[in-house]
């Protein structure tokens, strides 16, 4: 069951691969995530001392549940990838300019995980071509339903 969905990452990148990754989070952010107050248009993979993070995930504090704490809406979560994965990741990111783009929140057997597409970047003119087949497809849909 998806949570949020990156809509704007596969407007911005073509993507190659996909991996599901944990997330490390604090009681807070998992009840916020739980009530949909979380954003990922903006946010990005990166890979430090070979540990994947994940920045510029936005999730909003909810009132009730972070009294105690001090919540940080940005901070930087951690990653859970198998150690092959991350090793895969660090060589096809440094070696062939690919970038890691976070493309969905969702919950696997009732864990928030996070969909991280191995990227690379379109042109201006690549957009472009893909919004002219979006609109051709919808076009030849709305012909076969008149007909029909």
């Amino acid at each position: 069951m998806s949570i949020v969905d990156n809509r704007k990452a596969f407007h911005d990148y073509f993507i190659e691969e996909r991996y599901e990754a944990g997330l490390v989070l604090e009681g807070w952010e998992v009840k916020a995530i739980r009530a949909g107050r979380v954003q990922i248009k903006e946010a990005y993979v990166v890979l430090q001392h070979e540990e994947p993070f994940i920045i510029g995930m936005h999730v909003s504090a909810l009132a009730t549940a972070s009294t105690h704490v001090k919540p940080d809406p940005t901070r930087s979560r951690k990653l859970l990838l198998n150690a092959d994965e991350i090793s895969k990741l660090i060589g096809k990111v440094e070696q062939r300019g690919y970038t890691l783009v976070p493309l969905d929140l969702h919950y696997t057997k009732g864990r928030v995980k996070v969909a991280v597409g191995l990227a690379k970047g379109k042109k201006q003119y690549d957009k472009r071509e893909t919004e002219k087949d979006r609109d051709w497809q919808r076009e030849q849909q709305r012909l076969l339903r008149k007909r029909a």
